[in-house]
Parts: C-alpha cells; structure tokens; sequence
C-alpha cells in the first residue's frame, strides 16, 4: 500500500515536470552498454551506468505498450539507443536488438523483451522496485538468458 501511494506520487510529479517543461531521464546514449550486475536477486541486466533494466509484464515480445499508457514512459523510460546497443561482459550480444518506437526512436530489447529503466532509481544495481505494480503491469528485472526474474 505503501509503495503504491509512493508510485503515485512519482507519476503525479512526472506528470507535473513535464506539464512544466521538465523531461524524464532518457537514459540513451548513441550505444546505449548492457551489462550484468551482481545484486540481492542475482546477476540481472543494468545500462551502462549501472542502473537496473526493467521488462514490462504488459508487453508482448518486441512490443512496447509502456509508451501508449498515459505516464508510463515518464516514470518508466525506455532504454534508447542512436545507434546498436552494446553487449557487455556475460551479455549475449545475440539477444540484444532495438524496436522502433512512434517517433523514430529506438528501444534496446533483450530476449525479445523491450527494457526500461525506472527514472527515480538513485542507486546502481537497486533492486527494491522489482515486481513492483505500475501501470496495469509488473516491472520486473532480467537475467543474463533473457529470463524475467521477480
């Protein structure tokens, strides 16, 4: 109850920064790094600062429906990337792709999943916002083999 109360007050801030001109944090770069992080659930994906990658339990495989929720990608941005994401260590490069978005902009998937990053998310490798309830879905992280880890 409580966390939701605090995800709500995320999205109405969200919501308030960009009625105000703010922008969410993209989290993109021309080649956008993932790689592997030791954390409390295990070795899961994080973005090359660090910071824990999300797969959305309303989307289907190389489908981002994250983007035609209202708010969803304020607090949830997509893992973009100008040119091809980048496989770090213990990553398999050949469950890395992109999908295009409305807009032209390309999302990192793995495994078919489209990843997120969360934009309050203040520590490298958090796990506290895993299988969090959000958006008529649940976040959750990603291993290594592209399997969703709650």
């Amino acid at each position: 109850m409580l966390l939701s109360a605090a995800l709500a007050s995320v999205a109405s801030a969200a919501a308030v920064a960009s009625a105000q001109g703010g922008t969410p944090v993209a989290h993109a770069s021309k080649g956008a790094t993932v790689q592997l992080r030791n954390t409390s659930l295990g070795k899961i994906l994080v973005n090359g600062s660090g910071f824990t990658l999300y797969a959305f339990t309303k989307d289907s495989r190389n489908n981002d429906t994250c983007v035609k929720v209202s708010g969803c990608s304020k607090v949830w941005p997509a893992l973009s990337v100008g040119a091809s994401p980048t496989a770090g260590s213990g990553v398999r490069a050949s469950l890395l792709s992109t999908i295009r978005l409305p807009g032209g902009t390309k999302q990192v998937t793995y495994a078919g999943h489209p990843l997120y990053t969360y934009s309050e998310a203040t520590e490298r490798g958090e796990t506290s916002y895993v299988g969090v309830s959000h958006f008529g879905g649940k976040w959750d992280a990603v291993n290594a083999a592209g399997g969703i880890v709650k």
